[in-house]
């Protein structure tokens, strides 16, 4: 009964954003920026400690930071701002109430192979007239991330992830799994503030190109 209450006040909640936001006139590209996991849902556990919901948030929130001091600022919004653990049927149903453009999971990886290493981005084959898009974007973000990060590519590939899947025919979206938490160069890398901030700034500026 709790639990059904709540979703209940999230989705009031949602629908109340969405008024506000419909009333805006605004040509400003909308970016939903889907913070994996939360809450009691830790995601990876990196090999050093660091905990995945803890780091896509960091990235997260450092996004919205540079994009505040930037001079053409986009309309950025995430789907949660703390450590909150929200449903991925809600994640998916902010991002169409706030008819978003572009769709981005942010997430970390992690293997049994402690070598394993790199980014990945994924995308889904069933996104309609958003498929060219999704595709397009996702190559920029990890282009952008592997030239002035240096991570490692492992490619673009295309997965049936729920919240790809339920936000299919509705945005262009992909789902970033952004190093091995189980490697330990990526897991120490991630760790640092100053190179959060540089995988923010590659992501932002990716999306504003």
């Amino acid at each position: 009964m709790r639990k059904a209450l709540k979703n209940v006040c999230f989705m009031i909640l949602l629908l109340k954003m969405c008024i506000i936001f419909g009333q805006e006139t605004t040509t400003k590209k909308r970016i939903v920026i889907d913070v994996g996991h939360g809450g009691k849902d830790s995601g990876a556990i990196g090999i050093n400690g660091i905990q995945e919901k803890d780091v896509v948030l960091e990235i997260a929130n450092e996004i919205l930071k540079l994009n505040e001091q930037s001079e053409k600022p986009l309309d950025i919004y995430l789907t949660r701002y703390s450590d909150t653990l929200i449903s991925l049927s809600d994640r998916t149903k902010l991002a169409k109430l706030l008819k978003a453009d572009v769709f981005i999971s942010l997430h970390c990886n992690h293997s049994n192979n402690p070598e394993a290493r790199g980014i990945e981005v994924y995308t889904s084959r069933d996104q309609g007239k958003y498929y060219m898009e999704s595709i397009f974007v996702a190559y920029q973000i990890e282009k952008m991330l592997c030239k002035t990060v240096g991570y490692e590519s492992r490619g673009v590939k295309f997965a049936n992830f729920q919240v790809l899947r339920e936000i299919n025919n509705y945005s262009a979206s992909m789902l970033l799994e952004l190093g091995f938490l189980s490697n330990v160069d990526e897991a120490s890398y991630i760790s640092d503030t100053d190179n959060i901030q540089h995988i923010a700034l590659a992501m932002l500026l990716s999306i504003q190109n």
